[in-house]
C-alpha cells in the first residue's frame, strides 16, 4: 500500500489539531496512519491547559517498530517541545534518510499557548530543519526561525528563500497571518518560487490547521505526488475542511476533517 504515513507529533485531547487531526487527515486522503507521540495535551478550543512529554527514548522506540514492521512512505513531524526530544528524533530520522520527511515547525498553539521551548529553536534549526523534504512554517515561526520580525506580503518570497538556506530540500511558507481578503502561500526550492493563492474564509474555526496542512501534504508526498501537487491538494482539502467546520467548543473550533479531495484535480 502506497501512503504510509509515520507522524511524530504531540496529542491534542480536544480532537482538532496534532496527531488526532494528523491521524484524520492521512485517512481522509487514503493514506495509512502510523504514530508516535511525544506530549500529552489537556487542551481544547480555547487553549492549553497542560502538556506532559513523553520520555525521547520511549519516542524513538515507537518511530523504529513502526518503520522496522510497517515501514513508512513518508514522515511528519509536529510538536516536538524540547531539544531532547528533537534530537532523538533526528537520530531516527537520519538512520532512514530514502524517507522524505515534512517537519511542521509547532511552536504555538491557536490560543497563544508556547508548544516549544525558547532553547530549542536552535536544536530545530541545527539538527531537524537539514532532514526536511519540505517545512511548512506560518509567518511567526518564520520570524523565529530566522531571529527577525514576521515578513509581510511583499517580504515573503525573501523570507522563504531565507529560510531555505537554513537546509531544508524545499520551503512552504504560510501566509495566513496576514490581513486582506486574499490568502497567499509560497513554496520556494532549488528550481525556483511557486504562490498559491486563494480568497480568505472568515471563520474563528481554524483550530489544527497547520497539522493538517502539513498532514495532507505528507500524504500526497507518501503517495507520489510531485510536492507542488501534493501541496496544492492539501490546500484544497483544508480550504473544504475549513468551510465545513463543524463550529464546536467556544474558542477556535475545529475543521470538518471528513471532507475529501479525490482523486487529485486541481485547488
Amino acid at each position: 500500500m502506497k501512503g504510509r504515513v509515520l507522524i511524530v507529533a504531540g496529542s491534542d485531547s480536544g480532537g482538532g489539531a496534532g496527531i488526532q487531526a494528523d491521524i484524520k487527515t492521512v485517512t481522509a486522503l487514503s493514506g495509512f496512519a502510523a504514530t508516535a507521540v511525544s506530549a500529552l495535551t489537556a487542551q481544547n478550543t480555547q487553549g492549553v491547559f497542560g502538556v506532559v512529554g513523553v520520555d525521547p527514548d520511549f519516542i524513538q522506540q515507537q518511530m523504529r517498530v513502526v518503520l522496522d514492521d510497517i515501514g513508512a512512505d513518508a514522515i511528519k513531524t509536529g510538536m516536538l517541545h524540547n531539544s531532547e526530544v528533537i534530537e532523538a528524533v533526528s537520530e531516527v530520522l537520519e538512520s532512514v534518510p530514502e524517507i522524505p520527511t515534512v517537519v511542521d515547525p509547532v511552536m504555538v498553539a491557536a490560543s497563544g499557548h508556547s508548544l516549544l521551548e525558547d532553547d530549542a529553536v536552535e536544536t530545530l534549526i541545527r539538527r531537524l530543519i537539514p532532514l526536511a523534504r519540505v517545512i511548512t512554517p506560518n509567518l511567526p515561526e518564520a520570524a523565529k526561525l530566522l531571529d527577525g520580525e514576521p515578513p509581510t506580503a511583499a517580504q515573503m518570497t525573501d523570507t522563504a528563500r531565507a529560510l531555505l538556506a537554513l537546509g531544508p530540500e524545499a520551503v512552504l511558507l504560510k501566509g495566513g497571518h496576514l490581513d486582506g481578503d486574499r490568502l497567499t502561500d509560497v513554496l520556494a526550492t532549488a528550481e525556483g518560487d511557486e504562490s498559491f493563492e486563494d480568497t480568505r474564509i472568515d471563520t474563528p474555526h481554524t483550530h489544527g490547521t497547520g497539522c493538517t496542512l502539513a498532514s495532507a501534504i505528507a500524504t500526497g508526498i507518501a503517495q507520489d505526488l510531485a510536492l507542488p501537487q501534493a501541496v496544492a491538494r492539501a490546500r484544497a482539502y483544508l480550504r473544504k475542511a475549513i468551510a465545513a467546520a463543524p463550529g464546536l467548543g467556544h474558542g477556535h473550533g475545529p475543521v470538518n476533517h471528513c471532507v475529501t479531495v479525490e482523486p487529485f484535480d486541481g485547488p
